[in-house]
């Protein structure tokens, strides 16, 4: 925090400095430059490291204490250095003789050890539902797991898979400038493939490369190859006979059918069985898919991210220590949106949207919510460790804060760094705003005004909701903060107008505990998904650090009430016979003093001149969900229900398309958000999901067939919504 605060100051030192110079740029391109570096000081933020709750000992022993100080390589720069020949002749063969000196691993006889695993052997006999049985023939067995096996994976062809990434080189040579990767992030994955365990590695899918980035790049850094896995319904069976014989992995339909099938169930251990062993890669099918578009875009460059290694076993032995008591978002928040209750129950929000497919079911309950929290881990390490593009910066500033896009840029750059998020651009300020502008040519448009200069305004329509989707990147950076931003909004809506001026809402004095409670309302109506909270994290811990947030960015001010002692003063404090500290996330019903001993703590809304154009620059950022979720409200009563869960969405999206051609909310109309809402509103009791012979189908609640009671909830979002 010390550091985080120090290098603020710095920086709000600098840009007092450079007031009267960064004044003079316009909306436009001045002539200043300035450099934007990626980092502050003198190191890069570190990003992505694993949770130290659930797994501390990986926290500490796969972490590189030396990883600030490294740097990036370029893993398609393949020279003469890397190969281990010298000469003319080597110079020019480089890439074909790199690509014979790649380790690839004998074949293995695969049936045998599948046979011989402990899940086969236990459908053969019986042990399980839907085994065969005493009585079945092991020959028969052994050929339906070859069957099966064939369908999954073929032989390794060495020289094939050789040729092919000899051609992937120069492939990726062409099409990218180069492809970035931090030595850091790549000392901690070898420290883990040290410890002779196999490596699962979980990709976020940004791209149609991502098949053949990140095998390739394994393989360049000496940790062999890589199985990737293909859904077979997208590939030719030719071409699917091609992506085996380079390590191509396809799951057998058997696999997804029904838990009581004979066939599903041999299936479904053939596939653990066949999946546990670090093996080969593939990705031709994307590169396929990428020579479309080849020639018709420019180079670029190209980085790949890899969070912090975390060992599996030591997190299904600890996570399950940290499970506590939850409720269903009906149970939790349903009683207050109705006006029945205005006391958040003590407990955390249940809400899985993970889908439930085949294999996942085969699993123990216990063990489907296991697989289910390490999924919001993975998510939440994914994003923290993905660099923020000029773009997604671009896209918020034209969106929530388009005043002086030059100074604007350097400052909204600068605030990210803060946070430690890392940025994926550095360069001369009006380089990157042209550039950034050029990748957004087709979703806004330049006007050129007096002076030679330029004003940047987005086009209305689908330019706007590409925008929304882009921003949505650097809303991880600012969550807390904008959390805290609508929670504050909500407080005060029905205090002060939502039109006064910022000094008559700086005069209302706020609780901490209604800080708080505010806070979990918002909490709980938010998707997990995007707020990206650990399973292992309390609210009440993630409530605390929204409310240190806002102290630290100057929105809020401690404000000592007559008569109370000063917050700073814990010297007259007097020890109970009560234990003051606790573990790590413990918050029981003991806990409950310390949040009362927070009822005298009152702050005020900060009257510095910068304050009110951030804290609506944090309300906004939220607005495109929020938004959404109060029109999806008022669609309530329109909708014709029953219907299909995408019947209903399209009818959703369709009036939030016709929502935002009247009132210019295009960054409203997206189907992500029309699909969060109705999840949202089903977890909530709103919508209730019941089987039919066509299909499960979604009906209106009895509760919010009135409509009084659809503009109870519409209320109760709006509240959160800055204007």
């Amino acid at each position: 925090m010390d550091t985080m605060l120090e290098a603020r100051l710095q920086t709000q030192q600098r840009n007092t400095q450079n007031s009267q110079e960064t004044s003079l740029w316009s909306s436009g391109f001045g002539m200043k430059l300035e450099a934007v570096t990626p980092f502050l000081g003198k190191y890069r933020p570190f990003v992505g490291r694993c949770c130290q709750t659930c797994t501390p000992k990986s926290w500490e022993s796969l972490f590189h204490r030396s990883i600030m100080d490294l740097g990036f390589c370029n893993v398609v720069l393949v020279k003469e250095e890397n190969t281990r020949f010298r000469g003319w002749l080597v110079r020019r063969l480089c890439y074909f003789l790199w690509s014979l000196e790649q380790r690839i691993p004998p074949c293995q006889d695969a049936p045998q050890k599948i046979m011989e695993s402990t899940r086969v052997q236990n459908v053969i006999s019986g042990r399980v539902p839907g085994g065969a049985g005493e009585g079945q023939v092991p020959g028969l067995v052994k050929k339906e797991v070859q069957r099966i096996l064939g369908h999954i994976q073929a032989p390794i062809h060495p020289f094939l898979l050789r040729l092919f990434s000899w051609a992937l080189l120069r492939f990726l040579n062409c099409v990218f400038l180069n492809v970035q990767l931090h030595k850091g992030q790549m000392k901690m994955v070898h420290k883990a493939s040290q410890a002779g365990l196999p490596l699962v590695l979980l990709s976020t899918h940004k791209s149609l490369l991502d098949g053949i980035l990140l095998p390739f790049v394994l393989l360049s850094q000496g940790l062999g190859v890589l199985r990737v896995v293909w859904d077979s319904r997208t590939c030719s069976p030719t071409l699917r006979a091609l992506l085996k014989k380079l390590g191509g992995l396809f799951l057998p339909p058997e696999a997804n059918l029904t838990l009581d099938s004979p066939e599903g169930v041999l299936a479904r251990a053939v596939v653990h069985a066949a999946l546990a062993p670090l093996g080969l890669w593939t990705g031709a099918l994307a590169v396929l898919r990428s020579l479309r578009g080849w020639g018709h875009s420019p180079r670029v460059c190209v980085r790949v991210h890899l969070a912090q290694p975390f060992s599996l076993q030591e997190y299904t032995i600890n996570a399950r220590s940290c499970w506590g008591s939850r409720q269903t978002l009906e149970q939790l928040l349903q009683p207050i949106v109705l006006g029945q209750c205005t006391t958040v129950p003590d407990t955390e929000k249940e809400q899985e949207w993970t889908p439930a497919t085949g294999p996942l079911l085969a699993f123990k309950e216990e063990d489907q919510l296991l697989v289910r929290r390490l999924s919001r881990h993975v998510l939440n390490a994914s994003v923290t460790s993905s660099a923020v593009m000029s773009t997604a910066i671009m896209a918020t500033l034209l969106l929530f804060k388009h005043q002086k896009l030059l100074g604007e840029f350097s400052w909204l750059t600068e605030e990210t760094l803060l946070r430690g998020f890392d940025v994926g651009f550095s360069g001369q300020l009006r380089c990157l705003v042209q550039h950034t502008l050029s990748l957004l040519r087709a979703h806004v448009a330049l006007l050129r005004v007096h002076q030679g200069d330029l004003l940047v305004v987005p086009r209305p329509g689908p330019g706007l909701t590409h925008l929304a989707r882009l921003s949505a990147e650097l809303l991880p950076a600012f969550l807390s903060e904008a959390v805290g931003a609508c929670a504050v909004r909500g407080l005060l809506a029905g205090r002060v107008p939502p039109e006064g001026p910022w000094e008559l809402q700086g005069i209302e004095l706020l609780s901490q505990n209604e800080l708080y409670r505010q806070i979990l309302l918002l909490l709980h109506l938010v998707p997990q998904d995007l707020l990206l909270l650990q399973p292992c994290q309390s609210s009440y811990c993630y409530c605390q650090e929204v409310l240190d947030r806002l102290i630290q960015c100057g929105l809020l001010v401690a404000e000592e009430t007559p008569g109370s002692r000063p917050a700073c003063d814990t010297g007259r404090q007097r020890l109970s016979a009560k234990l003051l500290w606790k573990p790590s996330g413990d918050f029981t019903d003991s806990d409950s003093d310390n949040f009362e001993e927070a009822e005298g703590r009152y702050f005020r809304l900060s009257q510095q001149s910068r304050c009110p154009d951030f804290f609506l620059f944090l309300c906004r950022l939220l607005s495109p969900l929020l938004k959404a979720f109060a029109q999806a409200a008022t669609f309530l009563h329109r909708g014709q229900l029953p219907d299909t869960e995408s019947g209903y969405t399209e009818q959703l999206l369709q009036f939030l398309q016709a929502t935002a051609q009247e009132e210019g909310s295009f960054e409203c109309a997206d189907r992500n958000l029309a699909i969060s809402a109705i999840w949202t509103f089903r977890d909530l009791g709103v919508l209730q999901q019941m089987p039919s012979p066509a299909g499960p189908m979604l009906y209106l609640s009895p509760t919010f067939t009135s409509r009084e009671n659809q503009e109870k909830l519409e209320q109760f979002i709006w509240q959160f919504i800055c204007s």
